[in-house]
Order: structure tokens, then sequence, then C-alpha cells
């Protein structure tokens, strides 16, 4: 979560002109505790004010573009949208839970799942960019209503 950030100062870093509807998206993604689909990055700013929903894909198409938010795959075949790690966020990185019954994914500590990439860099002849960790299972939201399928 990214609380009271300079959205345009982001924007403006990352060579994109400031419109209401880019930093609106931005700060939807900064205060959701987890990553967000295209649709409901949608569907919050349609509670405000009525959005295109194409726009909504395209500046989400854009913010990667940039790598300012990465696209993190979910286990419905919809990506998630989330603050690019390391990029003057203060955002570390870290693994996400996805509930395969209800479709809500949440952020996990780093320590949660240690993962060390040193022994892969040394015996593999590229550069490693992004690792990316999701463990699939039931949330306790779901395991309370009962269902364990």
């Amino acid at each position: 979560m990214e609380h009271r950030r300079d959205y345009p100062g982001l924007l403006k870093s990352i060579g994109v002109d400031e419109t209401s509807n880019r930093v609106s998206v931005l700060e939807i993604i900064g205060n959701s505790p987890s990553p967000m689909t295209a649709v409901e990055v949608y569907n919050t700013i349609n509670r405000t004010r009525k959005v295109n929903r194409v726009t909504i894909y395209r500046i989400l198409e854009l913010f990667v573009k940039k790598q300012l938010i990465e696209r993190i795959s979910g286990g419905d075949r919809a990506y998630r949208y989330g603050f690019k790690i390391g990029r003057d966020s203060g955002h570390v990185g870290h693994p996400h839970f996805y509930c395969t019954r209800c479709g809500h994914m949440q952020c996990l500590s780093p320590e949660s799942v240690p993962l060390d990439t040193h022994p892969f860099e040394r015996s593999f002849a590229g550069v490693v960019k992004r690792v990316e960790i999701r463990i699939d299972g039931l949330c306790r939201n779901c395991l309370r209503c009962g269902s364990k399928n």
C-alpha cells in the first residue's frame, strides 16, 4: 500500500502527461492493500465518475510498459496490477496468495517464502529481471464457509 505518494510526480518521472484518469488509477492501485484487476480499478473509478473501460486498460498497459506498475498473473487468467518493486516506492518483492474459490489475491510478507536467486544466477547465462511467486489455495474466509474445493 502506497499512501500519500506524489502521483503526479511519478507520472512526470516516467515522461507521461498528467491526466485525472492516470492519477486516479495510480491512487487506486497505491491505496489498495493487494493487487487489483483492471475491472476492480474500473469499478472503483466509476463510483465517482464515468470512465471508458478501454481507457483504464490503456492506462494500465502504459504504466506496465513504462515499468511504473507490474502485471501479476492470477489463477483465474485475470491479471492484477501493483506498484513496480523498487521503483522509488519502498515496495519490496514479495509472494502473493491467490484463493482459487473467491479469486481474492493478497500480498504475503517477503519472509514467508524466502527466495535466494544467487545460485541460479551463478549457473544461468542470463540476467534475472523479475521473479513472481504465487501460491494458490483457499483463503480463511472460504475455509470458514466450509468449502475445501
